[in-house]
């Protein structure tokens, strides 16, 4: 008999189970408020003063860009080595997506090819932090100033990764993290779109429940919103993740290590992962590249 391996299995035990539990009895499924101590725990991991819980990394990515006021016309740069959701965020305000070639060593976006791809119509740099480790924030932050765009963080591969000291999530407009099961930390499916500024958060707070005002009232809606709201079931879940998040991550950099000792006397034939001066890895994936 053949036997399977799964490529990535999330780390569940009875706290995981006896949150739930506790949403379930309570009866309390959404809007209540394991997702409010959710997003608060989560923005003080991070570094930021505001964290929206959302039902996907897509739906925060989505949010992100009408947060940013990119519209029809407009251009976005971002990495070709992503998830499809990067580009699909952009594309879901009819906006362009505009691929900079990647680093061959990190696989994130190349910051010495991004002034290059620059246009008078573009507007902002969707940042994608690939694989568990940031793009090179330094860089890319002078251009952006120089340029006046905004930065849009893609972290959902690269949560409580740093650049020279600084958290991912914590160097544009806006971020976003995503707890799929394969992700560093799950709530099963699940999101969270991270900002300084209360006039983004307070927005992504009325779109991800249906454009509804601040009151809450029933059928008080303001704009044109959407069902990207997180579950208490899922919230319960993210709050014991992220109790035992730096453990997880010392788990999966032990784990990279033992790869990296039995992998470097094959480096004649194999790539491996490069970490960037100034950055620390947080390993979503372990990557090689066949060069031969």
């Amino acid at each position: 008999m053949p036997k399977y391996y799964p490529i990535a299995k999330p780390h569940l035990s009875s706290k995981e189970i006896s949150a739930v539990t506790e949403v379930l009895r309570s009866g309390n499924l959404s809007l209540g408020p394991k997702h409010l101590l959710f997003e608060k725990e989560f923005a003080k991991k991070v570094g930021t003063k505001y964290a929206c819980a959302v039902s996907s990394g897509t739906a925060g990515l989505h949010l992100a860009m009408i947060a940013a006021n990119i519209k029809a016309g407009d251009e976005v740069i971002t990495s070709p080595l992503s998830f499809i959701a990067s580009a699909n965020c952009i594309l879901y305000v009819n906006a362009k997506p505009v691929f900079v070639d990647i680093d061959p060593l990190t696989y994130n976006m190349d910051s010495a090819k991004i002034e290059s791809a620059i246009t008078p119509k573009t507007k902002a740099i969707l940042v994608v932090h690939i694989f568990g480790q940031t793009a090179e924030m330094t860089a890319i932050q002078k251009i952006a100033k120089k340029h006046h765009l905004k930065i849009i963080e893609d972290a959902c591969e690269s949560i409580c990764a740093e650049h020279h000291g600084k958290k991912a999530g914590t160097f544009g407009e806006s971020a976003v993290f995503a707890f799929y099961p394969n992700k560093q930390m799950t709530t099963g499916e699940g999101g969270m779109l991270v900002t300084n500024n209360e006039k983004t958060y307070r927005l992504c707070n009325s779109l991800r429940n249906q454009g509804r005002s601040e009151n809450m009232q029933w059928l008080d809606h303001e704009r044109l919103g959407y069902n990207y709201r997180m579950d208490e079931m899922s919230a319960a879940v993210g709050l014991t993740q992220l109790e035992k998040l730096d453990w997880m991550i010392k788990e999966r950099t032990a784990v990279a290590n033992l790869y990296h000792k039995h992998l470097d006397k094959h480096q004649d034939i194999l790539q491996l992962p490069y970490l960037a001066k100034g950055n620390t890895h947080t390993w979503f994936v372990y990557v090689v590249k066949l060069t031969t």
